[in-house]
């Protein structure tokens, strides 16, 4: 299992947005495509799947805010 955390976004910024899931649970995902769209108070974009696999696990949902660090998702690497 392979855990979609919120990367470092810069200098300042603490946290996103959830805004749009591109999946939904149980969808197979291929590395590198938009998993999930996030908005901070200066930019929208677009954190890629880190692996492919079958997303088992949406742990926030669109509209909760994110924490540099947190977990957004899981993915199962052997459900590809």
């Amino acid at each position: 299992m392979k855990k979609v955390l919120l990367p470092e976004l810069g200098e300042g910024i603490e946290g996103a947005n959830v805004t749009f899931w591109y999946f939904k649970e149980g969808d197979v995902v291929k590395e590198k495509d938009d998993l999930v769209e996030l908005t901070t108070d200066k930019a929208a974009f677009n954190l890629p799947s880190p692996c492919s696999g079958k997303l088992v696990q949406i742990l926030l949902k669109e509209g909760d805010a994110a924490k540099i660090g947190d977990t957004l998702a899981i993915i199962d690497e052997q459900g590809a």
